[in-house]
């Protein structure tokens, strides 16, 4: 009886979850595919097929365009990683006490407003009348208003402030485990700094690696307001043109194959870097 009664409390605790699972994130993938796979024929007249999605290996725009966002994306997690690493290894290691939650705090602050909001303070920042050009013209180091703005590299920037707190977090939690003595025995053993780093400090720092790798890219892949402010019109990223097929052209038929072959771009790039991490997703989760 006690059993049974356990079971039940399980079984309604699991409820919300799975009510959110299957309402929120299943039957919307299930209709998405089945609009991807519809085709216009007529006035309210649809066929099955693919068509869709021939159309986007069909014409160069699109899966430029796809490559070019995925390339990108990749990169800003790169770079995120590089820029994110050090910060988290100081924050967990190399301090202590008020001076940590300090710095833990100061990397929250930013995220505190909306990413519109962020992203129109690197407008501020970086517009031909903006901040960064009239410091430079008052410096004497250019001659006149340049804009910063509206270019890849100001994408990355946009990119990587945007997503850098989520490399930060899983670092800092991961290597904050990480045994102080551990690194005090590799130094004694003979070890320098590069080599502790690389036979200890990222082997157990590992699974905060893959997992904040893996939420950046996810971000950055399907982020569609700081590509599209600090990029311009131009910018080219694809969740630009899902938004267009849906919003301006009202072709939900192809948006939707849009949205599918992006899914299928972050599911693909996960599992190969879950596999040449040697990462399980359970145990890159759970950590």
């Amino acid at each position: 009886m006690a059993s049974d009664k356990s079971k039940l409390g399980f079984y309604l605790l699991l409820a919300p979850l799975l009510l959110w699972l299957v309402m929120l994130i299943i039957l919307p993938h299930v209709g998405l595919f089945a609009v991807s796979i519809s085709e216009k024929v007529g006035i309210r007249e649809y066929e099955t097929g693919f068509g869709n999605y021939a159309v986007f290996f069909n014409e160069p725009l699109y899966w430029r365009t796809f490559a070019r966002t995925a390339f990108m994306s990749i990169l800003t997690t790169v770079l995120t990683l590089l820029l994110g690493f050090p910060i988290a290894y100081y924050i967990a290691k190399l301090t202590r006490g008020r001076t940590k939650t300090t710095l833990f705090l100061m990397c929250m602050i930013p995220f505190w407003v909306s990413e519109l909001v962020r992203t129109y303070g690197w407008m501020i920042l970086l517009r031909e009348t903006g901040v960064l050009s009239n410091a430079l013209q008052y410096a004497g180091v250019i001659n006149g208003p340049v804009e910063f703005l509206y270019n890849d590299a100001a994408i990355m920037v946009g990119l990587v402030y945007t997503s850098i707190l989520f490399m930060i977090v899983p670092l800092v939690t991961t290597l904050d485990s990480l045994d102080d003595s551990m690194i005090e025995a590799g130094y004694d053993l003979g070890g320098n700094g590069l080599t502790i780093l690389r036979e200890i400090v990222i082997p157990h720092a590992m699974p905060g690696i893959v997992s904040g790798c893996i939420v950046v890219f996810m971000l950055s892949l399907g982020n569609y307001l700081t590509p599209i402010l600090l990029g311009g019109k131009d910018s080219l990223w694809f969740t630009g043109m899902i938004y267009s097929q849906f919003i301006t052209r009202f072709n939900w038929e192809l948006g939707s194959a849009f949205g599918f072959l992006l899914l299928g771009l972050s599911s693909a790039v996960v599992y190969l870097g879950l596999k040449f991490s040697g990462q399980s997703l359970s145990s890159t989760m759970g950590r």
